[in-house]
């Protein structure tokens, strides 16, 4: 996701001085606030029924994959290795991807979807450990289809689906197109979950309260912060799905995934949670933890983890 964040206004940490000109001159510069960091805490391996962990997905949106390769994101997948790697704004077809990647020979099965029409444009990607039953590309919409937005891999006891959400863009000149996307994508996720839970993860492009972002009150009519798009968020929750990360943390603050590169906008932790977790509540008890893995560099985004018993 690509934005210019609004700049806090400084007007607003000015008092009212009514005393004199001189007095104003000598007032001594309000002292800049130290940044509220997230600390991500130890990984819990036990969900509530008493199952432990079984399975760990890590997702993350790399923003150009032959650049993250570059800053060594392999290498940090390599040290969390989870069972499946799931990636997006990957912006490289699959002729051109790098063969540090497809030759990775801890995950022997790669899946790759990349938009039809722009070359270095959205794209999504999936590696397994273990092969997957299937794996289906695109929702059957040929109008989403073509961006290449969306993997799904079935699994024994659940699907995986992983997503790249469209952006509505600078001047929301994409919000109408997201609005469709958000009750096509809903549907197909409601379809899936008809025949077996599913795990959806992925930059699903929308803060959905608050506490999911630094600044709400500037970012009001900012893409991933309006209200049709946190209303979309808010049907797919009440169609039968849960946001593991609220689920687990439901007060924590200062957790985002996103941070524009303007304004040194990550050291001071200004930042966006859109990648989630979103589970089949029927997942929920082998639920163990979602993790913010926020000290992991190489994107605008920070990679996220997921651990379940299935």
């Amino acid at each position: 996701m690509k934005r210019g964040k609004k700049t806090e206004d400084a007007a607003a940490d000015e008092e009212n001085d009514t005393g004199s000109a001189s007095a104003k001159k000598t007032k001594k510069a309000k002292e800049p606030e130290a940044p509220i960091l997230y600390e991500d805490p130890p990984d819990k391996m036990t969900c509530k029924d008493g199952r432990e962990a079984n399975m760990k997905i890590t997702s993350w949106n790399v923003d150009g994959l032959r650049a993250w390769v570059k800053k060594n994101g392999l290498d940090w997948v390599r040290e969390e290795s989870p069972d499946v790697l799931c990636l997006q704004e990957t912006k490289c077809a699959e002729k051109s991807l790098p063969a540090a990647i497809t030759s990775m020979p801890e995950y022997p099965y790669k899946y790759w979807a990349a938009s039809d029409e722009k070359e270095g444009y959205s794209g999504v990607a999936m590696l397994c450990k273990t092969e997957p039953i299937k794996v289906t590309y695109g929702i059957g919409k040929e109008e989403h289809d073509k961006e290449g937005r969306v993997i799904t891999a079935e699994f024994p006891t659940f699907y995986l689906v992983t997503t790249y959400v469209p952006n509505s863009g600078r001047g929301l000149v994409r919000l109408d197109y997201r609005k469709t996307w958000d009750v096509d994508f809903r549907a197909y996720l409601s379809e899936l979950d008809i025949q077996k839970p599913l795990v959806l993860c992925g930059d699903l492009n929308v803060a959905h309260q608050e506490i999911d972002l630094k600044n709400p009150k500037g970012n009001k009519k900012s893409a991933g912060f309006t209200p049709d798009e946190r209303e979309g968020f808010t049907k797919l929750l009440e169609s039968g799905f849960t946001d593991s990360f609220r689920e687990l943390y439901p007060e924590q603050t200062n957790a985002y995934t996103f941070w524009t590169y303007m304004m040194n906008s990550r050291s001071k932790n200004v930042g966006w949670r859109l990648d989630y977790f979103v589970l089949s509540s029927s997942l929920l008890p082998g639920l163990c933890d979602c993790k913010i893995r926020n000290k992991a560099l190489g994107s605008d985004h920070c990679p996220i983890s997921l651990h379940i018993a299935v």
